[in-house]
C-alpha cells in the first residue's frame, strides 16, 4: 500500500479490503501472469481513483462494505487501460516495474488487459444497478474511443488544443469522474450533490492530465517514472507542443516531420516550448481547471469526506510543475 494514505488511516485501512478484493480477481491459471499483475498492483500506485469513490460515498449514507467493490472495479478499469496503454506505447516500464507487454509480449498483454475488464464485469453484475452498469460501460466505450483517438493522431502537428482537450477528457477525467459520481450514487446523494462531485473529478482529471503532459518537458525521471520526453518520442503531441506550434515561425515543425527523432531533436524541441511560451500556457489552462475543481469543492457540505477530497485534490494540483 503507498505511504500517501498513511495521514488518513481510515482511508488506508477501506484500501487495504480493496486490495485483497483486487488480489482475489487477478487469480489466474497463468501463475506467471497473476504475479504480474500483482506485482503492478504493489508497484506505488495511490490508488487515487478507488479512494475518490470512497469519498463521495461519505457525502451520503452506504456502507464501506457496499462501496469496496464498485472501488475495485475502477481499480481494475484503470489497470486494464493501463496494459493496454503500454502496448501501444511500447513501455517497457511503469512504476520502475517491466510492464506485461515487456515481459510477455504483446498478446499476453492483450489478454491479460481483457481479463481485467471481464473482472470488471463480474463484479458489478453482483454490486450495482443497471443504471450503474450502464454508465460504466459508456465510460469505459469513452476511454477505448480517447485511446483510438490518441493513436490515429501520432505524428500530427495538425492537432488542435481542442481535439486534446476531448481526447483527454474521456482518456483521463472521465474516470476520476466517474469514481466520484459512482460513490455518491450508492450513497443516495441528491442528484445536484452527485452532478456536483461528477464536476469535481472531471476537472481534477483534465488538471492532472495537462499537469502530467507538463512533466513530460520539465520533469524528473525519478519522480514522473519516464524518460523526459517520452511522449515526444512516441509521436504523442500534447498541450505545450500544440499551444508552440501555433506560434508563427515556430522553429520545429521540420523536426516533428522527421518522426524520428534524436536526443538532440528532443532537447531541441523542448527548449523551443519553454521560450515560446507554450509550458507557461498549459500550465495557465491547468489552472484554470484546478480553480474550477476547488471553486465547486467549496460549496459541499462540510464533512470529513469534503476535508479529505480538499486535502487531496491540493497535494495532486497546487505543486511546482
Amino acid at each position: 500500500m503507498n505511504n500517501y494514505w498513511n495521514q488518513y488511516p481510515v482511508i488506508k485501512k477501506d484500501l487495504e479490503i480493496i486490495e485483497d478484493i483486487l488480489k482475489e480477481n487477478m487469480k489466474c491459471r497463468d501463475k506467471e501472469i497473476e504475479e504480474s499483475l500483482l506485482m503492478m498492483l504493489s508497484s506505488g500506485g495511490k490508488m487515487l481513483r478507488p479512494s475518490f469513490l470512497l469519498l463521495a460515498g461519505g457525502f451520503g449514507k452506504a456502507s464501506s462494505k457496499k462501496l469496496y467493490p464498485l472501488a475495485a472495479v475502477i481499480e481494475l478499469l484503470h489497470m486494464a487501460t493501463l496494459i493496454h496503454d503500454d502496448i501501444i506505447d511500447n513501455s517497457e516500464y511503469r512504476r520502475g516495474t517491466p510492464t506485461i507487454h515487456a515481459e510477455f509480449g504483446p498478446n499476453y498483454a492483450v489478454f491479460t488487459g481483457d481479463l481485467l475488464f471481464t473482472r470488471c464485469f463480474t463484479l458489478l453484475s453482483n454490486n450495482t444497478s443497471m443504471d450503474n452498469m450502464r454508465r460504466i460501460s459508456n465510460v469505459i466505450a469513452k476511454i477505448c474511443q480517447g485511446e483510438i483517438e490518441q493513436y490515429s493522431s501520432h505524428y500530427q502537428i495538425d492537432n488542435t488544443v481542442k481535439q486534446y482537450l476531448r481526447r483527454i477528457s474521456t482518456k483521463t477525467a472521465a474516470l476520476f469522474s466517474l469514481s466520484l459520481f459512482i460513490g455518491a450514487s450508492e450513497a443516495k446523494c441528491s442528484k445536484q450533490l452527485t452532478a456536483k462531485l461528477a464536476n469535481i473529478g472531471l476537472n481534477i482529471g483534465m488538471a492532472f492530465q495537462i499537469i502530467d503532459d507538463i512533466l513530460d518537458y520539465v520533469g524528473s525521471e525519478d519522480i514522473v517514472g519516464k524518460p523526459l520526453g517520452n511522449d515526444l518520442k512516441q509521436g504523442i503531441f500534447t498541450l505545450p507542443l500544440l499551444y508552440t506550434l501555433k506560434v508563427e515561425n515556430n522553429g520545429i515543425e521540420e523536426i516533428l516531420k522527421k518522426k524520428d527523432y534524436t536526443a538532440e531533436d528532443i532537447r531541441n524541441i523542448i527548449t523551443k516550448t519553454i521560450e515560446l511560451g507554450g509550458l507557461k500556457r498549459a500550465r495557465e489552462l491547468a489552472k484554470k481547471y484546478t480553480d474550477k475543481a476547488f471553486k465547486i469543492l467549496n460549496t459541499l457540505p462540510n464533512c470529513e469526506s469534503k476535508k479529505i477530497l480538499t486535502e487531496i485534490t491540493e497535494t495532486l494540483l497546487i505543486r511546482e510543475y
